[in-house]
């Protein structure tokens, strides 16, 4: 990493919002949208389809693109997005940023346009909010928010079956940052190139040291389409100069809990585990002092989130404690059995469950994906498979080298099968949340 004189000073903070109850009222198209959208969410819960974030916003959206617009009105908005990691970031940014005042939030993970109706329409009166955002439908959002901070995490491949491709996301991104014409900073990373690229003729961008997990999708330059030389942390195209920015925030190389800024040093404790949470903290806390908020208080507030959606804290059940990680793409697996071979050491490992299941768009058809992710990293492990995708799943950590046991269909039996005591459970999406539907989601 460089050091502190070698880094860019990042943008001076943008100000604060407007304060509270200055939000315009909403037009009347706008608020008979919302009424038949609250209406759609009662009955999806009333007939137990879901928790009714994203129906009751489709059905509102639908109706009135515009409503996404009126409801932002008025506030001071900074939008999270990335492949990996923005609920984490948006989660950890949200309660600095509620230092400042109330803050709507989409803490459901509701990413796109319906799901971000619902978390602006739950607070009318918030003049902030931190809005976690599909990395597909920045544009769109952006466009509708106006937000004061972008933060733009890592682009990575994801799974096949929504469509989308890294480097296509890489030119929407570009598109969307050069339509920007209010004041906005960006946060964005550094070290990954398709960020970079996408943001480098931005006029105010705060760069972070925020690393690159999956460098497979980031080996070329996007416009020469050559390799990119790579050399320790930095990076350049030996044909158009294109380079990594100096980054005005990143994490001490020698502890990893320090991150350092053209402004100072500052502890950065977390209470999630894993090096991908501690990055997460470090983009909550370079976009927090853009919001106006001091280090020092957001690292407190930062410190204090343990639960994100219901991964990471702890869940008791019946005789299992159960800790549960969200992988859905190659990157994401990567950093989760990272985590999983770290916490596994010791005279009480935790039983580790992997499980993988399909479900329409939600993810799960494509077990490609899985050829890409460092499962040879869970050798000397025991690790047990499960849901509908478990086959694949266990015939990948076959072939790593793992000793794999494949059970059944259903995760959360698969967990009563384990004996009583802490349980690591890895999931994708729609094995994730069928899980934690059924063991809570904590705080």
């Amino acid at each position: 990493m460089p050091d502190q004189s070698q880094s860019s000073p990042p943008p001076k903070p943008l100000g604060r919002a407007l304060r509270l109850g200055t939000t315009p009222p909403l037009p009347p198209a706008s608020r008979i949208a919302l009424l038949a959208g609250r209406t759609a969410s009662r009955l999806s819960r009333a007939l137990g389809k879901g928790r009714g974030a994203q129906v009751g916003g489709k059905v509102a959206y639908r109706l009135r693109p515009q409503t996404l617009g009126d409801l932002a009105a008025g506030r001071t908005s900074v939008l999270v997005s990335a492949t990996n990691g923005k609920s984490t970031t948006g989660a950890l940014l949200a309660a600095a940023v509620q230092t400042l005042g109330r803050t709507a939030f989409n803490a459901t993970g509701a990413n796109m346009e319906e799901g971000i109706v619902v978390a602006l329409d739950s607070d009318r009166s918030a003049p902030y909010a931190v809005l976690e955002t599909d990395e597909a439908y920045l544009g769109v959002v952006v466009a509708a928010t106006r937000p004061t901070v972008l933060v733009l995490m890592n682009l990575s491949r994801d799974f096949l079956e929504r469509g989308v491709r890294a480097k296509r996301l890489a030119q929407h991104w570009k598109e969307t940052v050069a339509g920007i014409d209010w004041p906005c900073t960006i946060v964005a990373n550094a070290d990954d190139a398709l960020v970079a690229w996408a943001v480098r003729d931005a006029p105010n961008v705060a760069w972070v040291a925020g690393e690159d997990a999956f460098l497979r999708d980031t080996m070329l330059c996007r416009d020469c389409l050559l390799r990119l030389t790579r050399k320790g942390d930095d990076w350049r195209c030996e044909r158009c100069g294109f380079h990594r920015p100096a980054p005005a925030w990143y994490l001490d190389r020698d502890d990893g809990n320090t991150a350092v800024s053209t402004s100072g040093r500052y502890p950065l404790p977390s209470a999630l585990p894993g090096h991908a949470a501690r990055v997460n903290a470090l983009f909550a806390l370079a976009a927090a002092t853009q919001m106006g908020v001091a280090p020092e208080v957001a690292i407190a507030e930062i410190a204090k989130v343990e639960n994100v959606d219901g991964r990471y804290a702890p869940h008791a059940f019946g005789d299992h404690l159960i800790q549960v990680f969200l992988a859905k793409n190659p990157a994401s697996w990567s950093e989760s059995l990272a985590t999983l071979s770290h916490t596994a050491q010791g005279d009480s490992p935790p039983a580790i469950v992997l499980a993988m299941s399909g479900r329409g768009e939600g993810g799960g058809q494509d077990t490609a994906m899985l050829w890409d992710a460092p499962f040879e990293e869970l050798v000397g492990l025991k690790v047990t498979t499960a849901g509908s995708r478990g086959d694949e799943l266990a015939l990948r950590l076959m072939a790593a080298g793992v000793d794999v046991r494949r059970a059944g269909d259903d995760v959360v039996q698969v967990i009563e099968q384990q004996q009583s005591g802490s349980v690591q459970l890895v999931a994708n999406w729609p094995a994730f949340n069928a899980v934690l539907d059924r063991i809570g989601r904590g705080a």
